[in-house]
């Protein structure tokens, strides 16, 4: 049998272990949707830095790296600095808000009308978004591994919807914290290989001034250099305000609603800061080295597209016989913590949000704490299998309507749908119905540029529409505070409260109790134990020395990280 299908299946097989051994945390829709708020800082931390990663850095963001140089870093840049204004502010207000999911965020800053109208949007919009993602992964692992597409998908997905199901969010971020070892020891593997490779440093920086790609890896391109004017500087301020954006505002509050509290949460961001930084240093490294190295070699492999495979292809030419497996395994890992972040979050909305609701207007009385955990597991399988089946028709569609429908929904509503949310975390004096009124405004311009492009066949540009969005969106909000003074007494004393509980720190042993540090320490330090001791055993593949100790180092970090981890349980205890 193929030594890489036998690596990626024990791997699997232990993801699905770490569903089971964390089942037992689980008492209540707390635990299963949050985690109880008792996740410590480097868990959760890692988690919402690895769940932000998915394959598609490894393949989409590569062919930019390898096409247009290091421009493309302006994504990852933005995203460093979107984790540093939450380690600084937004970390500790988040889950200070005291709230279970995004959704409760919704209706506390703006009532229950934002709140169902955020939940029913998520409900259909959120399944699509997951099923291209595990799409894009079963392409990339049938490609490598050489199996069919549709068992590959029915696999990774069954794989991800038995640990998001039986041990909710527990598992979502043990799974995270495992794959984001694994994913960090690999890719910093390929970096030090493709460095060696190139020369080092001096040799890989010599190359941005040859005339073959001299004007390509400038950071600033002219416009007309590339399609719809990417990395032009219209592109890169555009597109670093949109970056920055998503990290600052409601919706991507679940990254801290499971952390004991706000010294905790300004903890996990800073940590998921530095693992960015680390991340955009050696993830983009590789697919450059290819464009220098092997640009012919890539270009003539299959695919509409063959730059999206050229990281994999410096992979596959520099790792030892037996390594593919475990990169292949990566992004595996990348893929699937998005997948079962988004899974599990999905799950929380609608069984915390969305089913109370329904049940409140039938006046049918609160479900028990067992009776949620049921829900929520019924959800997520519910959930998970629709997921399967759009990854499934997509994969049977040649002409892919689903997923330009999916592109068309997601840029034409999504912006204007969380730039409210974002501005009435930011500006306390906004009236109840400013949401409606700001998206509204968002949705003109974005509409406008849909129906134009119908109209006229020319497309805009992601960094047009985006622009014009966020200027109607200032406009609407502009409009909206000058307003403020129409709001009643009554809203304005919930909002006050809002936000002072908002900036009250957590007492967590008065507040949550239970702290269970050492169990999360313990079980997490044996998994990097068990998985460095595996890679150890690989030392046994044939393979020149260099190769050898490739794996020797791979079984070092997981073994450090592991022994790290137990010593920090003892002391916890």
């Amino acid at each position: 049998m193929n030594l890489d299908i036998v690596i990626v299946s024990i791997y699997l097989i232990g993801l699905m272990s770490l569903g089971w051994i964390f089942s037992r945390f689980n008492n209540n829709l707390s635990d299963y949707i949050r985690g109880g708020a008792r996740g410590t800082w480097w868990l959760t931390g890692s988690s919402m830095l690895i769940a932000s990663v998915s394959a598609f850095a490894f393949t989409g963001n590569a062919s930019a790296a390898f096409s247009a140089g290091p421009t493309f870093s302006i994504i990852y840049i933005a995203n460093c600095v979107g984790y540093l204004v939450c380690a600084l502010w937004l970390g500790p207000w988040l889950r200070q808000s005291r709230a279970h999911t995004v959704a409760d965020l919704y209706r506390e800053r703006f009532g229950p009308e934002v709140e169902q109208f955020q939940v029913v949007f998520g409900m259909f919009i959120g399944p699509f978004g997951a099923a291209i993602q595990l799409w894009a992964l079963a392409l990339f692992a049938s490609s490598i591994l050489e199996i069919p597409v549709l068992p590959t998908i029915i696999a990774i997905g069954g794989i991800v919807i038995f640990y998001s199901t039986t041990g909710g969010r527990w598992a979502v971020m043990a799974t995270d914290f495992a794959q984001g070892m694994l994913l960090f020891g690999m890719t910093a593997i390929v970096f030090i290989l493709a460095l060696h490779h190139v020369g080092g440093f001096d040799a890989f920086f010599g190359y941005f001034s040859d005339e073959r790609f001299s004007e390509d890896f400038k950071y600033v391109k002219e416009p007309g250099a590339f399609p719809d004017d990417k990395f032009t500087w219209k592109w890169i301020i555009v597109i670093f305000f949109m970056q920055v954006y998503g990290h600052i505002g409601m919706t991507g509050a679940h990254r801290f609603l499971s952390i004991k509290d706000g010294s905790s949460a300004r903890k996990a961001a800073w940590f998921a800061l530095v693992l960015m930084i680390i991340g955009t240093i050696i993830w983009f490294l590789p697919p450059m080295v290819a464009r220098f190295l092997h640009e012919s070699d890539v270009l003539a492999l299959a695919g509409k597209d063959p730059a999206t495979q050229s990281y994999a292809f410096l992979a596959q030419q520099l790792l030892p016989k037996g390594m593919m497996g475990l990169i292949v395994a990566a992004m595996f890992a990348a893929t699937m913590s998005s997948m079962d972040t988004g899974l599990n979050n999905q799950t929380g909305v609608i069984v915390n949000n969305f089913i109370p609701w329904i049940r409140r207007m039938l006046k049918r009385p609160e479900m028990s704490d067992a009776s949620n955990i049921r829900i929520c597991r019924l959800v997520t399988i519910g959930l998970g299998l629709f997921i399967i089946g759009i990854c499934v028709a997509l994969s049977k569609q040649e002409r892919f309507p689903l997923f330009d429908a999916y592109l068309t929904i997601a840029s034409v509503l999504g912006i204007p749908m969380g730039f409210p949310i974002t501005v009435g975390l930011w500006i306390k004096k906004l009236p109840r119905w400013s949401y409606f009124l700001i998206f509204g405004c968002c949705l003109m311009p974005s509409i406008y540029s849909f129906v134009d492009e119908i109209a006229t066949g020319v497309k805009w540009s992601i960094q047009d529409r985006a622009m014009w969005i966020f200027i109607f969106g200032i406009g609407g909000t502009i409009l909206s505070r000058a307003l403020y003074f129409t709001s009643s007494d009554k809203y304005k004393t919930r909002l006050d409260a809002f936000f002072q509980k908002m900036h009250t720190p957590v007492d967590f042993d008065k507040e949550i109790g239970g702290a269970n540090d050492d169990a999360q320490g313990r079980i997490l330090g044996g998994v990097c134990l068990v998985m460095g001791l595996g890679a150890l055993l690989l030392i046994a593949v044939p393979n020149p020395l260099w190769g050898r100790m490739c794996f020797l180092a791979l079984s070092a970090f997981m073994i450090l990280v592991g022994s790290a981890l137990l010593k920090l349980s003892a002391k916890s205890r």
